[in-house]
């Protein structure tokens, strides 16, 4: 297993070997598997370990190896089924939270895309449970790039979105990326939705905790969205629950 690991090292820096990435990735599961929950490496380490894992179209299939379910098709489909119904639970709440999730929502009139709505009601869904959204996706402007790394540095768990100064909301980002425990593990994502499924892959696939801050709205996308561990929800992710399927 070793020496497939070390193969991998030279196969990665090929061009258009995907299927090559993935038998060996494929072979080397398990003790992949085992480093990750028994050595427990940092995810710098790690990643200089088994650089192959770092990139979308392994984090999705490493994902697939550890819970058979297709994450990115699984994700986006059950966003898009609760997308009307959690948009109205989410409009209804109150106070500072219910003004916060309209100023999110503002930005569908602007721009009213799938791409959109889908991280608009992952916005709001992060403030719905008191959670704050900045913690989940920050943006930042391409003319503070700088300043963006150096707020950036320290971040344990989260992605960050670079648009250009004055852009238009229908505009492109400049880059969207996942950050864990300091680490870039991947960026040119194209949009923050599929982001947020990818980081919810990663932090399956390095066996990490979900960060304090986010717990209810992770709880949501693992338990409720992606059906898995369903069995044990909080009250908070419950009441929720029932409210999409009433």
């Amino acid at each position: 297993m070793e020496k497939e690991r070390l193969e991998l090292l030279s196969e990665v820096n090929k061009r258009d070997n995907h299927q090559i990435i993935k038998m060996k990735m494929d072979k080397t599961f398990a003790h992949r598997r085992h480093e990750v929950v028994v050595d427990m490496p940092s995810v710098e380490e790690f990643k200089s370990r088994w650089p192959a894992l770092f990139s979308e179209r392994e984090i999705c299939a490493e994902f697939t190896r550890i819970t058979t379910i297709a994450l990115l098709s699984k994700f986006m489909s059950e966003l898009d089924h609760h997308s009307s119904k959690l948009s109205r639970v989410c409009r209804k709440k109150g106070g500072a939270a219910g003004r916060k999730i309209a100023e999110i929502m503002a930005v569908i009139e602007e721009n009213d895309t799938i791409a959109t709505r889908r991280v608009c009601n992952l916005k709001s869904l992060a403030v719905y449970f008191n959670e704050d959204p900045e913690k989940l996706i920050k943006e930042y402007l391409d003319v503070n790039f700088d300043n963006a790394q150096r707020q950036m540095d320290g971040t344990a768990i989260g992605i960050y979105v670079i648009k250009h100064e004055g852009a238009d909301a229908s505009d492109p980002p400049e880059d969207v990326g996942i950050i864990v425990e300091d680490v870039a593990v991947l960026q040119d994502i194209g949009d923050a939705a599929t982001a947020t499924a990818l980081l919810l892959a990663v932090i399956y696939n390095l066996n990490l905790s979900y960060p304090p801050e986010l717990k209810y709205t992770f709880e949501f996308l693992q338990k409720v969205l992606m059906g898995i561990d369903t069995n044990r929800l909080s009250n908070k992710v419950q009441v929720l629950k029932n409210k999409l399927h009433e």
